[in-house]
C-alpha cells in the first residue's frame, strides 16, 4: 500500500533546514573568505563614484568559495545601490554552463535588462543594440558575472563584444567578473581578451581541514536539529575532504548525504558510520557528474585511460608489488589510445599540446592522478593512473557518446 505525503513528512528526521546545507546556499558570513570578498568589493567600488570598475578574473579549484563570495558581494552591491547611491548600477549573473555561447550570454543580459522584451528569434546584432540602448538610456553601470566562463564556446568573441561596447557607449559602462575552475584557463585566451579580462585577478586557495571543520560546524548548527550530529563526524568529513581536494561543495554533499542515511536508518544521530557510507555514495555521484559534464575530448582521453586500465597487458608496472594501485600508464600510450578512440567516435584528434591540457583538467577534477617518471625509465614521461573504477568510467562515457551520436 502506497504511503501518503503526510505519513512521509511525519517521519522523524535529523534535519532542521536542508536548504542551509545546500552548496548553493550563500550564508550571511563566509568564513575564511573575508580577504577575497574585500578585494571584489574594492574592485566594484568605482561604480559608486560613477566610474567603470576594472574587469576581474577569479580562479581556483571547485569548492573554494568563488561563486558564493561573488554572489555575496553582488547582494551587498545591489543593496547599497538601492539604499544609498544615486548611480544606476546592475549586476547580471550568468551561469556559462547553461549560457555557453556569445549569443546566449548577450540574450540573457538583454532579457535581464528588458524583461518585457521577447528576445526569442532576435539576431545577435539586434540584441546587442538593444542592450547598449538600455545602458545608455539609464546611464547604467552594468556588471556581468560570467561563472564557469571557460565553458563559453566562442569566448574570445564574447569578451571582445562586451569590452568593445564601452567604446560605443556615450554613457554608462560594461564590466566583467570572470570565474573559472581552471588555473591555466587564461593561457588559452587570445592576448587581447587576456589583457581586457585579467585587469584584476586573484586565486582562491583550497580550504584546510580546520577551515572545513568550522564551515561544516556553521552549516550543521543551522541545518540539523540540536545534537543530531556528533563533532567527530564533522571532523571526519573535514579530514576526508581536505585529503581529497579541499572542496567545500564535496564536504557539504557528504554532510547532507550522511543526514539522509541517518534518516533512512531511523537514527537520531549522525556518526562516523554514516559518514563512511555517505562517502561511497557521494564519490560515485561526483564521478558521474564530473564525467558527464566534460567536453567531448576530455571524455575521450578519460575513455582511453579506462580502456588501457582494463587491459592489463598494456599497463606499465612500477615496482614489484602486485596491487592494482601500483599500475600506471605512460602518457605516450594513453595519447596513442586516445587517437584510436577519437577516430572510432568520428572526432578529429587534437594535438599533443591540447592533450596535455586535457590531462591537467582531468587531474584537477580528481578523475586521474599523474606523477613524473623516475630515473628508472628512459627519458622523462608523465605516468597516469585513473581515479575511479575503469569499468564504471567506460560505461558512463560510452553511454554519453551513444546518446550524442544517436542525436546527430
Amino acid at each position: 500500500m502506497s504511503k501518503s505525503f503526510s505519513e512521509i513528512l511525519s517521519k522523524p528526521t535529523v534535519f532542521a533546514d536542508r536548504n542551509v546545507l545546500s552548496p548553493h546556499y550563500v550564508p550571511e558570513v563566509l568564513p575564511f573568505r573575508e580577504g577575497e570578498i574585500l578585494k571584489i568589493m574594492e574592485g566594484l567600488s568605482p561604480v559608486f563614484n560613477n566610474q567603470r570598475p576594472r574587469n576581474m578574473f577569479i580562479y581556483g579549484k571547485t569548492g573554494t568559495g568563488k561563486t558564493a563570495s561573488v554572489k555575496h558581494v553582488i547582494s551587498k552591491f545591489e543593496s547599497y545601490n538601492q539604499q544609498q547611491s544615486s548611480v544606476v548600477a546592475k549586476a547580471v549573473y550568468v551561469n556559462c554552463r547553461m549560457y555557453n555561447s556569445r549569443y546566449r550570454v548577450v540574450q540573457k543580459i538583454t532579457k535581464e535588462l528588458l524583461p518585457d522584451v521577447d528576445s526569442m528569434g532576435f539576431g545577435l546584432a539586434l540584441l546587442y543594440e538593444k542592450m547598449k540602448e538600455e545602458i545608455m538610456r539609464r546611464k547604467m553601470h552594468l556588471v556581468v558575472v560570467l561563472d564557469e566562463v571557460d565553458m563559453v564556446k566562442d569566448l574570445d568573441d564574447l569578451l571582445y563584444t562586451l569590452t568593445r561596447s564601452n567604446d560605443e557607449l556615450q554613457s554608462g559602462s560594461v564590466s566583467i567578473i570572470g570565474i573559472s575552475n581552471k588555473l591555466s584557463f587564461k593561457d588559452q585566451l587570445d592576448p587581447r581578451s587576456k589583457s581586457s579580462l585579467c585587469e584584476n585577478e586573484f586565486v582562491f586557495p583550497t580550504y584546510t581541514a580546520p577551515q572545513l571543520q568550522e564551515i561544516l560546524a556553521q552549516r550543521a548548527k543551522l541545518g540539523f536539529k540540536e545534537g543530531a550530529i556528533e563533532e567527530p563526524a564533522i571532523n571526519l568529513i573535514a579530514a576526508i575532504t581536505a585529503q581529497e581536494s579541499g572542496d567545500a561543495r564535496y564536504a557539504l554533499r557528504l554532510l547532507i548525504k550522511s543526514g539522509e542515511i541517518a534518516d533512512e536508518k531511523g537514527a537520531t544521530k549522525i556518526t562516523d558510520r554514516e559518514v563512511e557510507e555517505a562517502r561511497r555514495s557521494v564519490d560515485r555521484d561526483v564521478a558521474f557528474d564530473a564525467i558527464c559534464t566534460l567536453p567531448d575530448h576530455q571524455q575521450l582521453v578519460l575513455l582511453a585511460i579506462a580502456n588501457l586500465s582494463l587491459d592489463k597487458s598494456k599497463i606499465s608496472r612500477l615496482g614489484e608489488k602486485d596491487q592494482e594501485d601500483d599500475f600506471f600508464l605512460t602518457s605516450g600510450e594513453v595519447y596513442e589510445e586516445y587517437c584510436k578512440v577519437a577516430r572510432k567516435h568520428r572526432k578529429p584528434r587534437r594535438s599533443a599540446r591540447w592533450y596535455r591540457e586535457y590531462l591537467n583538467d582531468l587531474e584537477m577534477l580528481g578523475l586521474i592522478t599523474t606523477v613524473e617518471s623516475g630515473a628508472g625509465m628512459r627519458g622523462r614521461t608523465r605516468l597516469i593512473r585513473i581515479g575511479y573504477p575503469p569499468s564504471d568510467v567506460k560505461k558512463i562515457i560510452e553511454k554519453n557518446f551513444t546518446i550524442i551520436e544517436a542525436g546527430e
